[in-house]
């Protein structure tokens, strides 16, 4: 049940101290460390230790050390941060639920910021994205491509540039590794309107200003998804109530003017 407790090593400790400086942001990108001797003499620990320290922050990314300069804080780049998980993702996940749960956990939570946040220029994104979508399906397409855009607007409009970053990587991962099952899915009679739908749904509930609404209304959309996919993987064809949805009844209106 239990442990031997083991005594953290002075080096780690050092490591420690100067991460929880650079997330408090008492050091920035760029800035300097104070030298080996220094450092040792106001932390009252050994030149090695120290050494020891910028040679594992220097692994981790965290510092560069520039012989006969001295040791910088790096520039951290989202892009840098995620590419692995980029790769990890494009190798090891082959079940497309997976995907989904992740896509609920954080998807859900990204609608309500982007209630909270969106500015006139993101809602005018979102919006043009269902517009994109409309068109997309009066051509005779199934909308995935403005299905990317929709969920890449909300991402802009919430507002949190690491989030934006992880909702691409998901969007990739959906596009290269998940491309057969999900033109199967757009491909189901009344699919397309169904999702169009429930789309401008989320938008509205954007536009109301009303985060509640926007969780709800995200949460239905990707459990719509979700529930129709397992279906598709049990090889089996979903069926869906034939429903004109809005955008048909715009359509249609717009086509037969009264």
């Amino acid at each position: 049940m239990f442990s031997p407790v083991k005594t953290r090593k002075v080096y780690e400790e050092i490591v420690g101290q100067i991460k929880q400086l650079i997330i408090d942001g008492k050091l920035q990108p760029g800035d300097k460390l104070l030298s080996e001797r220094e450092l040792a003499e106001k932390l009252n620990v050994s030149r090695a230790s120290v050494r020891e320290a910028f040679s594992a922050l220097e692994m981790m990314g965290i510092i560069t050390i520039r012989p006969g300069e001295g040791s910088f804080v790096r520039q951290v780049s989202y892009e840098g941060m995620l590419e692995p998980l980029s790769f990890l993702l494009q190798v090891e996940i082959s079940d497309i639920t997976q995907v989904l749960e992740v896509r609920k956990i954080l998807e859900v939570e990204m609608a309500a910021l982007a209630a909270k946040r969106a500015t006139p220029e993101t809602l005018d994104e979102i919006r043009r994205s269902l517009d994109y979508m409309s068109e997309e399906l009066e051509a005779g397409g199934i909308g995935d491509r403005a299905d990317d855009a929709f969920h890449s607007a909300l991402a802009q409009a919430a507002d949190n540039p690491i989030l934006v970053k992880v909702m691409s990587t998901i969007t990739d991962l959906m596009t290269n590794s998940f491309r057969v099952s999900r033109q199967k899915l757009f491909l189901i009679d009344h699919m397309s309107d169904y999702i169009y739908d429930s789309h401008l749904r989320i938008y509205e509930a954007i536009a109301a200003r009303d985060p509640k609404l926007a969780r709800l209304r995200m949460r239905d959309h990707l459990l719509l998804v979700e529930r129709n996919m397992l279906v598709l993987q049990q090889g089996s064809i979903p069926r869906l109530n034939k429903t004109p949805g809005r955008r048909a009844l715009h359509t249609r209106a717009s086509k037969n003017p009264s």
